[in-house]
């Protein structure tokens, strides 16, 4: 049993009940004024405002960043993080398929450890295993996507944001009252094959000119029981995917203010549960699982931002607790099931100074403070508890034509155990570099470059694990190289209105990668530093926007990207193979098109051949897969409210795929939402 005790414990055990209760309170009515047509037209017009500003922040930053945001999110096909960053390019998924089933990001092949997520521009942690899981996140509550790699593009930021190989911000929907506004609804419920249904609520309250409030709810819940077609080598079958059924449940509550003094602070509240079988993986012609897996997380955090004429303070803290629990009824110890139970704290505290010292000449020094505790109902674990430092010194220099951004972080990790051994202590220096140049008159064309030394630390489960953590495990380290350009132009009057062209060339070297290798016999695996990948890249990405008539337009998205990511340990049995299931190349397209109250969307995604293993050979080939996914929107207002209404087909030529092996993928699938707003 767990030695620490956590008061957070059995939290919400009238989850699944509540839920209903929640789910019937949208429906019932509210007085309040609704939106005018003309604030609707301002909006519309607000949206195309905010896409140029986007647009333009993606040519100036001095790192590649790719932005889904507003519309642009509510056209894809997605229901969650996951299904959205899909069309980014440079960025491999790994999905385990369903609704429910695990979804990681790699980004440029450095593995899922690389990529820090930031919610509301506060890190998401998980120092059990360093990954975060994007299927739970829902777009309900999503405004705007951004990936960087390397960091992003600013000094002032915490030091948690200068310490990570890419980094992914989930920027959430913020209040915005006009016109003498106080109060926004909306409320939708989605339904679908596998037995989807998906209603949720976000209600903003401007509770006075310097606070307002929102809150958000969302409960899922689906069968998860989909086709997919299997061979033995000699025979196809068809069969149905069992014990992949999900119910989850979200609440999200936060508050915006400002002060007399014109600084501005925030707090949010968050709240996550699940509980879902997990289907497992198709060998040995087995289709059956009984495994299934329980989640709770919650967080709360806060951030403070000042501006004193030349002095920016911004603070943030954050507590969080998260707690797992899995259950394998088909494996029996001393008689008792297996039954882990993990439970994980973290407490993180940020402060960043911005200082002035002229009209082209920036300083920043961030300290952040971050102490992560995991406990565990397992044999022989050691409990541990990591305390890590963070202090980064940034500086900016900013012309006209010409950006410059250096930084130096400074790491501190300290590990403690209550029994057996720690990893001690750890300090490191990683430094970056990031240019972005304007060559001629014309400000459409912009060339970016990068350099960044960073690491990541290994994980309480690549050290702590029973009998398969390493205690002497080193960090991973990264170097990364990129030179880039961005081309953006808009046209005036013309039919092809705007185009957005953004690639970049990249070289990446991981040492030390951490491995899992058997030992004695397969039953005993451990965590070891053996590998050297060496990744050579071009990412691609084409954005156009087309005005046919005055009621007819038409967007298009392109990317692509060539990934060689050669494993070059000096291991002459797999030397210079491609690393596992990273492909040579992938690439998405989308077409959107608006037609007065109509919209429908188009979009493919393809990915080449892989391998699933090391060694590249035919045992281990992976075949390419490509999806179309189709969508088709309407909205009206009727008596000054807003609804709409979407019909979906994902996967419409009902291909059978794996993304992970033995991870069979849904074929065919469809998803209605039904949307009220006012």
């Amino acid at each position: 049993m767990t030695k620490r005790k956590f008061a957070f414990d059995g939290i919400c055990n009238s989850f699944f009940g509540f839920s209903a209760i929640l789910w019937l309170g949208v429906f019932v009515p509210y007085s309040s004024s609704a939106q005018t047509d003309s604030v609707k037209k301002a909006n519309e017009l607000k949206e195309v405002s905010i896409r140029t500003i986007k647009l333009s922040k993606r040519q100036l930053s001095s790192s590649p960043l790719q932005i889904l945001s507003g519309k642009d999110l509510e056209r894809l096909n997605s229901l969650s993080v996951a299904d959205a960053i899909r069309f980014f390019s440079g960025v491999q998924l790994k999905d385990y398929g369903g609704i429910g089933g695990l979804k990681t990001i790699n980004v440029r092949s450095m593995g899922t450890n690389h990529t820090a997520v930031f919610y509301d521009g506060v890190q998401l942690g998980n120092a059990q295993n360093g990954q975060v899981d994007l299927g739970k996140f829902s777009l309900d509550n999503i405004e705007e996507i951004e990936l960087y790699n390397g960091q992003k593009s600013t000094i002032f930021q915490s030091a948690r944001g200068f310490a990570s190989g890419s980094s992914l911000y989930l920027n959430a929907k913020q209040p915005d009252f006009e016109n003498g506004q106080t109060d926004h609804l909306k409320a939708s419920i989605k339904g679908g094959s596998f037995g989807l249904i998906n209603p949720s609520v976000l209600w903003q309250h401007k509770i006075n000119d310097a606070i307002s409030a929102s809150f958000n709810a969302e409960y899922k819940n689906a069968n998860g029981r989909y086709k997919f077609r299997y061979t033995n080598g000699v025979y196809d079958s068809t069969f149905v995917r069992k014990n992949a059924d999900i119910e989850t449940m979200r609440v999200e509550a936060g508050l915006n203010g400002k002060l007399p003094d014109s600084s501005a602070w925030t707090a949010k509240v968050y709240f996550y549960k699940d509980h879902q079988g997990l289907p497992g993986a198709i060998v040995n012609s087995v289709y059956d699982f009984s495994q299934r897996l329980w989640n709770e997380n919650f967080f709360a955090q806060t951030t403070y931002k000042k501006e004193a004429g030349r002095y920016n303070l911004m603070v943030a803290a954050k507590f969080a607790n998260d707690y797992s629990r899995y259950l394998n009824p088909d494996y029996v110890k001393e008689t008792e099931l297996l039954n882990n139970v993990y439970k994980q704290r973290e407490l993180y505290l940020s402060v960043a100074n911005r200082y002035k010292i002229n009209s082209f000449w920036d300083v920043v020094l961030s300290g952040d403070y971050q102490r992560n505790t995991l406990d565990a109902n397992l044999d022989r674990f050691p409990y541990p508890t990591r305390n890590t430092f963070l202090t980064a010194l940034a500086t900016q220099i900013h012309f006209e034509r010409i950006d410059i951004q250096a930084n130096l972080l400074n790491t501190y990790v300290n590990d403690k155990v209550e029994q057996y051994y720690s990893a001690g202590n750890k300090h490191m220096l990683s430094p970056t570099v990031m240019v972005s140049w304007q060559p001629f008159n014309q400000k459409e064309f912009r060339i970016r470059s990068f350099y960044k030394n960073i690491f990541r630390m290994p994980t309480f489960n690549d050290l702590y694990y029973t009998q398969i953590g390493n205690t002497f495990l080193k960090p991973e380290y990264t170097k990364q190289y990129d030179l880039g350009l961005t081309y953006i132009r808009a046209f005036e009057g013309k039919l092809l209105q705007q185009v957005s062209v953004q690639t970049d060339a990249y070289y990446n070297t991981v040492k030390d990668k951490i491995v899992a290798v058997p030992g004695a016999n397969l039953f005993r695996w451990s965590m070891q530093n053996i590998g050297l990948v060496e990744i050579k890249g071009l990412d691609v990405n084409i954005q156009t926007a087309w005005k046919i008539t005055n009621d007819l337009l038409l967007n298009t998205g392109l990317t692509y990207t060539y990934q060689q990511a050669l494993d070059v340990t000096d291991v002459k049995l797999n030397y210079r193979n491609q690393i596992p299931y990273i492909p040579l190349n992938s690439g998405s397209f989308l077409l959107g098109a608006d037609w007065k109250n109509f919209a429908m969307n188009y979009s493919y995604i393809y990915t080449s051949e892989r391998y699933d293993q090391s060694a590249n050979n035919a045992k281990n080939y992976v075949p390419a897969w490509y999806t179309h996914d189709i969508a088709f929107h309407y909205t009206n207002t009727i008596n000054k409210q807003c609804f709409r209404l979407s019909a979906e087909v994902n996967n419409l030529l009902n291909q059978y795929y794996d993304v992970i092996t033995n991870f069979p993928m849904p074929g065919r699938s469809y998803r209605f939402t039904l949307a009220y707003s006012y």
